[in-house]
């Protein structure tokens, strides 16, 4: 889930532009299929911890949105199938479940793991853009499902990657970890600091910017870490690790953040455990992975 991790699809970047691809790849009874509908795909398995990435024949889909995902590492060619959100196109066998990347949390291998993140990034860019952002006109898909050419101006749009920084603060001496509580999560869990970039701004710049808006921390330092893409609608988490300048004056905005507090590694290791204070994000998260990261480090 976070950088350095091996790549086991290619892209199949080359084709894309094959005219027909698409219906040349749904006629081959080899090519694999992931349906995704309202933000989850179907997982075949009797539990969470035996789940796979349920691939289905193309012709078992009846009405969808299509888009090549890429090519497996056997030569497999994986097609996406963008499902209407109550539509009942796919057969479902008892053994099978919908789900989304909060559920399935970490319990996916890598190879599935990434397919997961790209069918639903690029799933919800095919929901949600079907209309020029430019004049309003309809558009008609092209490149086998990763761009849109607008029918009345002939503007060509590609799926959008928003950068977000997301930073673990420490203190100056290593030992305590600055973690705030999000006003949607009611004071029941603290995370990381995260935001969006705004136009113009680096991601350094943001980095500072958060801190000091949604806790009153200035940083000493800061060094990049590792990156995520996080499809909620279509993110791009860059993890940063940071120490603070002024560990004294904490001000939540209280607004988004309620709570700001610095939790030493012993609170921290009994939160990763389960056991308390605080929760803390789940398994399929870049903010726990920098948690971990930090907690470990000296531990």
């Amino acid at each position: 889930m976070i950088a350095g991790s091996s790549i086991s699809l290619d892209r199949a970047a080359d084709l894309r532009v094959e005219p027909g691809v698409l219906d040349r790849l749904r006629a081959d009874e080899a090519t694999r299929v992931i349906a995704v509908r309202d933000g989850r795909v179907r997982i075949s398995g009797a539990d969470l911890e035996s789940a796979t990435l349920l691939r289905v024949p193309a012709a078992e889909i009846v009405d969808a949105t299509w888009a090549l995902l890429g090519r497996e590492g056997d030569g497999t060619a994986v097609l996406l199938a963008v499902l209407q959100p109550e539509g009942d196109t796919v057969d479902t066998a008892p053994d099978e479940v919908w789900l989304g990347l909060r559920d399935l949390g970490a319990r996916l291998g890598s190879g599935d793991t990434e397919l997961l993140i790209e069918a639903l990034a690029l799933g919800g860019w095919l929901r949600d853009a079907p209309f020029c952002p430019r004049c309003g006109g309809g558009t008609e898909l092209r490149q086998a499902g990763w761009s849109r050419r607008c029918l009345v101006c002939g503007r060509e749009h590609f799926p959008r990657t928003d950068p977000a920084v997301i930073v673990a603060v420490e203190s100056s001496d290593g030992e305590r970890l600055l973690l705030g509580a999000n006003a949607n999560w009611g004071g029941r869990m603290y995370s990381c600091f995260a935001g969006f970039t705004e136009a113009g701004e680096s991601l350094e710049s943001t980095v500072h910017r958060e801190l000091e808006e949604e806790s009153g921390v200035r940083l000493a330092s800061l060094r990049y870490v590792s990156s995520q893409p996080w499809p909620f609608p279509r993110s791009l988490m860059l993890g940063f690790r940071a120490v603070a300048l002024d560990e004294h004056e904490l001000r939540p905005d209280g607004e988004e953040i309620i709570d700001v507090r610095w939790f030493t590694r012993d609170e921290i290791g009994s939160a990763l455990a389960g056991d308390g204070p605080v929760g803390l994000p789940g398994p399929a998260s870049i903010a726990r992975a920098l948690i971990l990261d930090w907690f470990e480090e000296r531990a």
